[in-house]
């Protein structure tokens, strides 16, 4: 029904940190779509980029979505503008939480050797994690993965994008949505067939 375009991350502040800061973690270039516009990441692929997106409105709560990134070390995230909320240390997780220069969470798993591209997950916070990845399997074809036997009651999508990496992790939580979600995804598609298959019209 749909194909994955890429990702887009509002930002209260064009002239911020943050294009610059997710070119260098990602790993991709800096591309303006015009003259007053903030860089977007341009990545190899037209999937693998994320468009920065203005917004009058700043960041007020937890983002129910997330970017889970592979780094060489927490040091060179703290560098570019990253500050750490809950390293990997005191969690007893393969992964340290952290935010970006505008307060927008992610998770850095450490590894030696770096792919060139570097955001490996996207995880979406969800109060029913299974319908909500089936609903989004269907839209785009991709396999849905129970792993609530691990522990946790997560469901994964695997091959959403052509990126072979690439997962999408829907996690319980209990607290609502409240307010719309600053980093969210395109596709391609039509808003007929999303309307038949159970999404709003905003």
């Amino acid at each position: 029904m749909a194909r994955f375009k890429e990702l887009c991350l509002d930002t209260a502040n064009p002239h911020s940190d943050v294009a610059t800061f997710w070119v260098a973690v990602a790993g991709g270039k800096a591309q303006a779509p015009s003259d007053d516009a903030p860089p977007d990441v341009i990545g190899r692929t037209d999937q693998q980029s994320i468009s920065i997106c203005p917004v009058p409105e700043a960041k007020t709560v937890k983002n129910r979505i997330h970017l889970d990134v592979y780094a060489r070390s927490i040091d060179d995230l703290v560098s570019l503008g990253a500050s750490v909320r809950l390293p990997a240390e005191e969690s007893g997780f393969h992964w340290t939480v952290m935010q970006d220069p505008e307060g927008n969470e992610f998770c850095a798993f450490l590894r030696e050797e770096l792919p060139d591209y570097r955001v490996h997950g996207l995880v979406i916070d969800s109060a029913d994690p299974e319908s909500q990845a089936r609903w989004w399997g269907e839209a785009l074809g991709a396999e849905v993965e129970d792993n609530t036997q691990h522990g946790g009651g997560w469901w994964t999508l695997l091959h959403a994008t052509d990126d072979p990496v690439l997962t999408w992790d829907f996690v319980p939580v209990p607290e609502p949505k409240t307010v719309k979600n600053r980093l969210h995804w395109d596709v391609r598609g039509t808003v007929e067939e999303f309307l038949d298959h159970g999404a709003s019209h905003l």
